[in-house]
């Protein structure tokens, strides 16, 4: 179903106005203006708010980062995967940390739409084709 462009401009300025100092999303600052919405009940209140949860996820994504290995990593290896991330994005970033054996060795690092990949498995598939 296609959203209105009335309802996708009013959703992408209730996005903006979400934003903190630093650009990103205050959560504080989007639960207020999802009440508002719900008890204002605009014409297209429906895709208005789905329209600005999916900016927010957008937004919200671009600063997560995820961060693959084979084998647990060491705090301090952690930290300062995680201290470059933060001065690559310029900010604070949330981190997921996950295992996956099926990596061999090595890690993948994923922040929003950016994949950083120095596994094992990424290398050997690199050599079959």
């Amino acid at each position: 179903m296609q959203i209105p462009k009335d309802a996708k401009i009013k959703a992408r300025e209730l996005f903006e106005s979400s934003l903190d100092d630093s650009g990103r999303p205050d959560s504080a600052k989007a639960l207020s203006i999802a009440d508002l919405v719900v008890n204002a009940a605009p014409r297209h209140s429906v895709q208005i708010l789905r329209e600005f949860a999916r900016l927010i996820r957008l937004e919200t994504a671009k600063h997560h980062a995820v961060i693959e290995s084979a084998a647990l990593l060491d705090e301090g290896t952690r930290d300062s995967i995680l201290k470059s991330l933060q001065e690559r994005d310029g900010g604070a970033v949330t981190v997921e940390v996950k295992v996956d054996p099926v990596l061999i060795g090595g890690a993948r690092i994923r922040l929003g739409s950016e994949v950083w990949d120095a596994s094992v498995l990424s290398r050997l598939l690199a050599l079959n084709s």
